[in-house]
């Protein structure tokens, strides 16, 4: 294995991105420590300014040279009941006597485009080596100018519809997300009917995807071992992201308590929920998840909106059973290591799976 911390062509060395986590887990000092072990590390630009994105970027890039991405969400123009914002506000009255917290009609008045043409502009005006989207595929215009920036565009996709639609705008790349990933499914239409029956395992997604574009493929979704990067490689992946593998590092910005949440025996099991922000999340299931989850209506980003004081106030009250614990199906194996030592430790365990292999296939053929 390699020493360096990055291929001749200036690529990450390893096949490993970390996955954007929007709230704070994907800071500057994680994103760095990730590229300068050799991988790829993303900024979340989901939940923050415009300015507040850049800020990070530029902190960044003051602590390493090596290439990083940055994630956006698309603009969200779906349809969203008033009155089912309305009810759920009631539904939450209880949780907002319990922490003193503020669910006034104002709270859930959100900006449904996240900032993307200020932060569209930003990365125009001053790119970063690459730029992914989630909830959306962008106007094939704007992944042009990226391109003519020089920044590689990936776009986030959870079918292999959504993969040729990519294809079909420009895109550079996928991210193929399964059903197991940790935090938002990337859906780019968010069709409440579907809810527990729309999704696809990332093995077999991954597989599907492979026959249906010619683009490279980065699979996210549950991989917390090298083995399983080795999986996803030989169904047809170019490169793997992991988001939950990273929570627990110490750089992560993630709450202390989720980052104990992720091993502790009362949170053994996820599920996808609606309970905090109004769209298909994946975290794990505490108490909020529980009572709220089965009556939250699809109502994004209104439910974030609403609830953001709920979940600031449980964090400072030391309660996770009211914090939004996003993790992936994998959370059982999160490991307590510097992100440096876990992205060389996962491509140790990646060349070992591979060896492995490769020695059945030459016993079988000798």
């Amino acid at each position: 294995m390699q020493s360096m911390s990055s291929a001749p062509n200036g690529l990450p060395q390893y096949p490993i991105v970390q996955g954007p986590m929007a709230g704070g887990a994907s800071c500057p000092p994680l994103v760095a420590a990730v590229c300068e072990a050799g991988g790829l590390g993303y900024l979340a630009g989901g939940y923050k300014t415009a300015d507040g994105m850049y800020q990070e970027i530029k902190q960044t890039r003051g602590l390493t040279r090596r290439p990083f991405g940055v994630n956006l969400f698309m603009p969200q123009t779906g349809y969203v009941d008033p009155a089912a914002v309305e009810t759920y506000r009631g539904q939450l009255a209880g949780e907002a006597g319990w922490y003193e917290v503020s669910l006034a009609p104002e709270d859930t008045v959100g900006n449904c485009d996240d900032g993307y043409e200020a932060k569209l502009a930003i990365l125009l005006e001053d790119p970063v080596p690459e730029v992914s989207f989630t909830f959306g595929t962008p106007a094939p215009d704007v992944l042009a100018r990226l391109r003519g920036a020089g920044t590689r565009t990936v776009v986030t996709v959870t079918s292999v519809e959504e993969a040729r639609s990519a294809q079909a705008a420009g895109a550079d790349a996928v991210c193929v997300q399964g059903i197991e990933a940790g935090g938002h499914q990337g859906t780019q239409r968010d069709d409440p009917e579907t809810d527990g029956t729309a999704g696809v395992g990332l093995l077999a997604l991954v597989a599907q995807v492979r026959e249906a574009v010619a683009l490279p493929i980065t699979a996210a979704g549950g991989l917390m071992r090298g083995a399983q990067i080795a999986a996803v490689l030989a169904a047809g992946a170019d490169a793997a992201q992991l988001g939950t593998a990273f929570l627990a590092c110490p750089e992560s910005g993630a709450h202390p308590l989720h980052k104990k949440a992720l091993t502790d025996p009362m949170f053994p099991h996820t599920e996808l929920t609606r309970a905090f922000t109004g769209r298909p999340a994946r975290g794990l299931v505490n108490r909020f998840v529980r009572e709220h989850g089965p009556y939250a209506p699809a109502a994004y980003p209104q439910v974030h909106h609403m609830t953001a004081g709920l979940r600031k106030a449980a964090a400072a009250a030391g309660d996770p059973q009211g914090m939004s614990l996003w993790a992936g199906q994998g959370h059982r194996l999160a490991r307590v290591l510097p992100a440096g030592e876990l992205v060389e430790v996962l491509a140790a365990e990646l060349a070992g799976a591979q060896d492995a292999l490769n020695a059945l296939q030459m016993r079988r053929t000798s």
